[in-house]
């Protein structure tokens, strides 16, 4: 624990943040990441809506729906899953450079790749 306590954690944590978010990091992953996260969201809350709704109340009237919702029920987290983790298009690849030159250079190495010496 340091000298602070938990006060002085969460301080050094938020003044690092800020310096962050002043410095412009996580502008792509605040836009890019964060839609597919509420779509993640989304779909996993209609997959808990279903179940819960398929056996607290349509199961009273019908159970072939109620299974029914459970079926589409369970193929909802594969496919939020998936959605969450596509790559699009503005997604920087991963044999892409990093801009870190030495980083790039081991990589580049393994790949058997040659790159030009930039003087």
């Amino acid at each position: 624990m340091p000298p602070g306590g938990l006060d002085a954690i969460t301080r050094t944590r938020g003044t690092a943040l800020r310096l962050l978010r002043a410095a412009g990091a996580g502008s792509y992953a605040g836009g890019v990441y964060a839609r597919r996260r509420r779509v993640y969201f989304w779909m996993m809350g209609a997959c808990l809506v279903l179940f819960v709704g398929a056996w607290a109340v349509v199961r009273l009237f019908s159970v072939p729906v109620a299974v029914g919702m459970c079926v589409v029920a369970m193929v909802i987290p594969p496919v939020a899953a998936m959605v969450a983790n596509r790559r699009g298009p503005e997604d920087r690849w991963w044999d892409d450079p990093s801009g870190d030159p030495t980083s790039d250079e081991w990589w580049d190495e393994l790949d058997g790749k040659k790159r030009r010496r930039e003087p």
